[in-house]
């Protein structure tokens, strides 16, 4: 049993997460089965799945949930979301993606269709009301933001309310631009608890002092934090033209020099939207210290790709790491409790705070 902790719902008055809550295993198992069991997360894209019998197998969250997951897009051109284990002894049922009539089971020769119906085995015509609903592939909640698809074993809300910010927001951008480009998309390995690389992200506090480059490309004085129930909004406002979108008039921020939008879903994945097109980050836990950050590249304009805050994300990318792995070892500290939030500048970090206390001990 984890003893609580509480962060107070006035910005000026709270105290940030407690230095054990990045360092205590029991912690980081709580997080495991109470936040990230019940999350969203972004598992792939409608290219992975763009033709009937396509299948796609993955892993959601490998390191931390370890659930293997099916996609699969049937005859009748229905997408489906499955659990990817046999019903019958545990075995995983497609372990290469392809093109299928059916999804058969190398092990005994159990047969389902790409809807997940279990319809034959080998030796069970003796088996009583076999096959049933017991025998077909469990069924994984799914969604979908333009082209990416979200799924989750036990949502704790509809992924309706964490996106509708965002895609209200951003209802000018076009996804059927948008490609994937291997070359600019790599995993960082971080010495540091997934929670913390959240923390520096969600406020844009240190840019002046860990990044130098993207400083010279944001206007910090304008830099701004939307706060919404499952998400929140980084805008970075450019600090000239160049390297900023030129919104439609339908756009809330059209007439502005906005370089980038910096969204947070809650837990873990952040989308940022700039001029050339979207890298995504999803944090992956590890371990207590250990995190997998995938960046992911979907680009719409490789001309733009050199200029303005989308430019140098290895960089920033590496400073972030070198900063959040220091506080890491800080936290570890007997002499470090607790620290308090700026109220200007920090406000998505105290947002986080509450929501993981609340999915934590709610």
């Amino acid at each position: 049993m984890i003893e609580p902790f509480a962060i107070d719902a006035d910005i000026a008055q709270a105290s940030t997460l407690p230095g054990r809550a990045y360092t205590d295993p029991q912690i980081y198992d709580a997080c495991r089965q109470r936040v990230f069991a019940r999350s969203w997360q972004l598992v792939a894209t409608i290219d992975d799945v763009r033709v009937p019998g396509q299948t796609h197998p993955f892993t959601l969250l490998e390191g931390c949930l370890d659930e293997p997951l099916l996609l699969t897009r049937d005859r009748d051109d229905a997408l489906h979301c499955l659990s990817n284990v046999c019903t019958h002894r545990g075995t995983i049922v497609c372990e290469h993606g392809g093109i299928e009539k059916n999804l058969l089971c190398r092990y005994h020769g159990r047969r389902f269709e790409l809807n997940g119906r279990c319809t034959f085995m080998p030796e069970f015509d003796k088996v009583v009301g076999f096959p049933g609903p017991s025998d077909d592939l469990p069924r994984v909640q799914f969604g979908t933001w333009g082209k990416f698809i979200f799924a989750s074993l036990d949502p704790h809300v509809p992924l309706e309310d964490i996106v509708a910010p965002m895609q209200e927001r951003l209802a000018w951008l076009d996804h059927t631009a948008l490609r994937f480009d291997p070359t600019r998309s790599r995993d960082y390995l971080v010495a540091a608890n997934w929670a913390l690389y959240c923390d520096n992200y969600l406020e844009g506090f240190h840019i002046p002092f860990v990044h130098p480059t993207l400083g010279q490309a944001v206007d910090y004085g304008q830099y701004s934090t939307e706060l919404y129930n499952w998400s929140n909004l980084q805008l970075g406002v450019g600090k000239s033209t160049e390297g900023c979108f030129d919104l439609p008039a339908s756009s809330p921020d059209h007439g502005r020099q906005i370089a980038a939008y910096y969204w947070w879903l809650f837990p873990n994945t952040m989308i940022n939207v700039y001029p050339w097109g979207i890298s995504i980050n999803i944090v992956k836990p590890l371990g207590v210290d250990r995190t997998r950050v995938s960046f992911l590249s979907f680009v719409a304009d490789a001309s733009k790709l050199s200029r303005g805050a989308g430019a140098e994300l290895d960089r920033v990318e590496r400073e972030d790491e070198a900063v959040v792995e220091a506080v890491q070892k800080g936290c570890r500290a007997r002499l470090y409790d607790r620290g308090r939030y700026s109220p200007d500048r920090e406000q998505g970090v105290h947002h986080f705070h509450r929501l993981l206390c609340r999915m934590l001990f709610e």
